[in-house]
């Protein structure tokens, strides 16, 4: 596959699933929104800390560092060892669920049953969730590396909003169930999830006439269980290398993911309460990274890591590096309009979103302050996806090794930062804390995407530039819907808030159009590659 068949098929799996997630992301939202009035703080704080960290973490351990190692290089290899290799997460992830949940139950503050029963019961659960989800991950690396981009879409939108309906229902008509509720519901959506994948792949390879079994390394849904093959090698030792040296890197990079969290679970700086309104503020601040920033990042770290091969600078790259190159510049061009417009636009209307989502409970106190620091995050969470993905994609093993130790020292001054900021200014400490640790990270492949580069004429790194014209633009619809906040928001009633609305679109319209008119590189990539027209409209 050439690499610019293997760049439409990159563009289209991050646009085509872009319009899907965010339908049904935003059918989600609204029933987030309307389970939020019936659940107190304690709960939302236990459910969505501390339980979703046992369940995070335990995916993150067991199956992260395989999933990178599988997904680079082509498709041409001997698949069987690739699958036996993912089979291998099964029982990584019982392992990491027992231990883990003997250490939420046995070490950790327990909430009071009073408030949030059934607590052991929930770590049970999410666990159990855990693993089942693992059940299905040689099915999810098949369909990634093939590019089945409405399969993945589908499922996991699917499975959320299934989730999210079955919660409603639950705290509507059973609300003194408790934990049990959020439980059920956890193991309902991994059940579903792997369920989607499964039949997806038994009802196509079941299918003889389908043109997709030309290019799938299996023929019978048997070939994806764990097997010998036929020169006697359970795995490809080569993958199981790599593996281990992502495993390393995946361990600390759960904890900067998830850093805030294990700070709360494990140093109690905050209460239960706290905790929640934290987390509700922050999955609010993060919808966009986790609607368009996520699925860029994953599909175009398999463009890259199937056009550059790894260990090899830019000269001495065999495929076409001024493809690579170019598109990089255009994620980073992307990424930072992008997280520009969120923090210029995010301060101004930070508070009207919470008191929309969720009422006094969030637009008052420290809810508005939080968020508009998560707006400077998203900018810089936007950067750091796009040069991370090209980081890992063209490394070297040895190079992912010597990576992890910058890693170690900077997962350790993230533990310590966070807990003085926290203590310092209370729950914001948790995202400046984010803000310097991926600022060290996006240096750091800065960095090396400029060694990368500079014995080549091409320099991606000039997507980071933006316009005189632009730049002003954005100051000034910033000033601009500022002061609309003061006048127009959010104590003045609803016609005033949607004055304030409106303000806000004509900056938005305005910025946008300016960088229509400046930034015609990122728009012609757009046009050509966004805008590929589908070969077929199956599920690829």
């Amino acid at each position: 596959m050439g690499s610019q068949e293997v760049l439409g098929h990159a563009a289209r799996l991050a646009s085509s699933g872009l319009l899907l997630q965010v339908l049904f992301r935003l059918i989600t939202f609204v029933l987030n929104a309307f389970i939020l009035r019936f659940l107190s703080k304690e709960i939302v704080g236990v459910v969505n800390v501390r339980l979703t960290l046992l369940y995070s973490t335990t995916l993150f351990l067991a199956r992260e560092a395989f999933r990178r190692a599988c997904l680079s290089g082509g498709t041409q290899r001997d698949w069987s060892q690739t699958l036996n290799l993912l089979w291998l997460t099964v029982p990584l992830g019982v392992f990491w669920s027992l231990f883990l949940g003997w250490i939420w139950l046995q070490l950790l503050e327990v909430p009071d049953p009073n408030v949030v029963p059934h607590y052991a019961t929930g770590v049970v659960l999410f666990g159990l969730s855990a693993v089942v989800e693992l059940l299905g991950e040689p099915f999810w690396v098949l369909a990634q590396a093939h590019m089945f981009v409405k399969l993945k879409v589908i499922a996991e939108s699917l499975s959320v909003i299934l989730k999210s309906v079955l919660t409603a229902f639950l705290v509507l008509w059973l609300p003194h169930w408790g934990l049990y509720i959020f439980s059920l519901a956890q193991l309902f959506y991994t059940t579903v999830l792997v369920l989607c994948y499964v039949i997806y792949f038994t009802k196509l390879l079941g299918s003889p006439e389908s043109t997709k079994l030309q290019t799938l390394p299996v023929s019978r849904i048997t070939d994806l269980l764990p097997n010998i093959t036929r020169n006697g090698a359970f795995i490809n030792w080569k993958e199981a290398k790599l593996t281990w040296s992502f495993f390393k890197q995946s361990f600390l990079k759960q904890i900067l993911t998830e850093g805030e969290r294990y700070v709360m679970t494990f140093l109690n700086v905050l209460n239960f309460g706290d905790q929640g309104v934290y987390d509700i503020v922050n999955n609010l601040g993060s919808l966009v990274a986790r609607l368009i920033f996520q699925p860029i990042e994953e599909s175009f770290y398999i463009f890259f890591a199937k056009v550059l091969e790894r260990g090899k600078d830019a000269t001495l790259q065999k495929q076409d590096v001024a493809v690579a190159a170019a598109v990089l510049e255009s994620l980073l061009k992307l990424a930072l309009l992008a997280g520009l417009t969120i923090t210029v636009f995010g301060f101004a209307y930070s508070q009207l979103a919470l008191d929309i989502y969720g009422g006094t409970m969030l637009s008052s106190g420290s809810g508005p302050v939080l968020l508009r620091s998560y707006c400077l995050y998203v900018l810089l969470l936007a950067i750091n996806g796009v040069t991370e993905c090209f980081t890992f994609a063209a490394m070297s093993k040895e190079e992912v090794d010597r990576y992890n130790f910058v890693m170690l020292a900077l997962s350790s001054s993230f533990l310590v930062l966070s807990y003085l900021l926290t203590r310092w200014c209370g729950s914001v400490g948790f995202i400046l804390a984010n803000c310097f640790n991926m600022g060290i990270r996006i240096t750091q492949s800065l960095c090396f995407i400029h060694r990368y580069y500079r014995r080549s004429p091409h320099r991606p790194l000039a997507g980071l530039h933006l316009s005189p014209v632009l730049l002003g633009t954005f100051a000034l619809s910033g000033g601009v819907t500022a002061v609309s906040e003061v006048f127009l928001c959010c104590e003045q009633g609803w016609p005033a808030r949607l004055a304030h609305i409106a303000v806000g679109a004509f900056c938005l319209g305005a910025t946008l159009g300016t960088a229509f008119l400046t930034e015609t590189k990122l728009i012609h990539f757009l046009r050509t590659q966004l805008g590929v027209p589908r070969r077929t409209d199956k599920m690829t």
